[in-house]
């Protein structure tokens, strides 16, 4: 199956698995497990804004042991909270300020996710291998994030 194929189903399969279910944790679990079984990336997680201490905390993913809390603007996810927008890394290790919850992390992209135009969470997703995502990883997580936000927030 193609790539697009897949993002099709996936996002698919999202927006079905969350409607009617109203708990957070329950439907960010799911939508990782989806991506997870979808594409097999490395990392798969959510990080959600915690305003009082400007930094995000961790949420449900799949995969390795993550880092807990990212401060604002550190890091692909924290920059990708600041600037709120996506942000595609090949390299991470040549990212200036990366945080290296794991060594074999070596791409990333970064989503944010939406509610009343502020940043909520984001979904970070790391793989392996350098140069993994592109501009259809782009566009189709950005649907994704898209119907997180309508299901969930």
């Amino acid at each position: 199956m193609e790539k697009i194929q897949k993002f099709e189903l996936l996002n698919k399969q999202v927006e079905s698995i969350l409607d009617g279910e109203t708990n957070l944790v329950a439907n960010l679990a799911n939508t990782c497990a989806l991506i997870k079984e979808t594409f097999n990336h490395f990392w798969i997680g959510f990080y959600l804004v915690d305003k009082e201490a400007n930094n995000l905390v961790l949420g449900p993913f799949q995969g390795p042991m993550a880092c807990t809390r990212i401060p604002f603007g550190k890091g692909v996810c924290g920059s990708s909270w600041s600037e709120k927008k996506t942000l595609v890394v090949d390299d991470v290790h040549q990212f200036p300020g990366h945080i290296a919850c794991s060594s074999q992390s070596n791409s990333e992209i970064v989503i944010p996710i939406f509610k009343d135009e502020e940043v909520f969470a984001v979904l970070d997703i790391d793989s392996d291998k350098l140069a993994t995502f592109d501009e259809v990883d782009k566009e189709y997580f950005e649907k994704l994030a898209a119907i997180v936000s309508k299901k969930l927030i």
